[in-house]
């Protein structure tokens, strides 16, 4: 008697589910790395940064299982599935990015080391946190297609350009006459968690292309307008359209 064939409907709601929680790892191993990096160049220790490199190192491992296994995974399964995973795909490519970015961002901070002025430690911290809050705000607006705290996300960025805009002003111009040392350095280090910023930006834009079916990007500027509270009218004025 022939072996009765596997169920392709369960196999590839298992493989879809599987790689979906594969993404939400990749969320929470980015968060880990930026915690990693905050902790460490406020305590200067070297065990830190080093942790912060396997975080990196897990997020390239994660990406490789990603595109190993999605080509195959994309050709089964029903049209949501397919388009959730493509989801997948897109966040692992900016989280395998911020991997490498707060890698830089700790390596910087490890060479500087005791040589970072005080103000700087704290300035970068301020940035680390907000950033590590971004990507929690993102895995749980992912798993839970929350589009508020998606767009939490989006406007947390700008308070990442504040903080970094900040730190050049301090170091380029410097009206308060405040000590500065190592300026091209640190400024590199915010540089970094800035543009790590920006691919959370990108995850949160992301999840509302996902959920909502539209993407910042395709909604008009108009009336100086952020693409943020362009969206949110969109959304607005579409919640008032379905009510009966």
């Amino acid at each position: 008697m022939a072996a009765r064939a596997e169920n392709p409907i369960t196999d590839s709601a298992a493989e879809h589910s599987y790689l979906v929680q594969l993404t939400l790892r990749a969320c929470e191993v980015a968060r880990t790395a930026v915690s990693n990096a905050a902790d460490g160049i406020a305590s200067n220790s070297p065990s830190l940064f080093l942790a912060v490199d396997d975080c990196e190192k897990e997020l390239d491992a994660l990406d490789r299982e990603l595109d190993e296994r999605l080509t195959h995974a994309l050709g089964n399964g029903p049209d949501a599935q397919r388009r959730e995973l493509l989801s997948c795909m897109k966040f692992m490519t900016d989280l395998e990015r911020i991997g490498d970015l707060v890698s830089t961002f700790a390596s910087g901070a490890r060479a500087l080391g005791s040589r970072l002025e005080p103000q700087d430690v704290q300035d970068l911290i301020r940035i680390a946190s907000v950033l590590e809050k971004m990507l929690v705000d993102v895995r749980e607006a992912f798993s839970t297609r929350d589009l508020d705290r998606a767009i939490s996300v989006l406007r947390a960025d700008s308070e990442i350009d504040r903080l970094r805009n900040l730190m050049f002003v301090r170091h380029v111009e410097n009206p308060e006459g405040q000590p500065t040392r190592e300026s091209i350095q640190v400024l590199s280090m915010a540089q970094s968690l800035e543009r790590a910023g920006d691919h959370a930006k990108n995850l949160a834009e992301e999840i509302c292309h996902f959920v909502s079916g539209h993407t910042l990007r395709h909604v008009l500027r108009a009336n100086g307008k952020s693409h943020e509270q362009m969206f949110l009218d969109w959304l607005k004025d579409n919640r008032v359209k379905s009510k009966p």
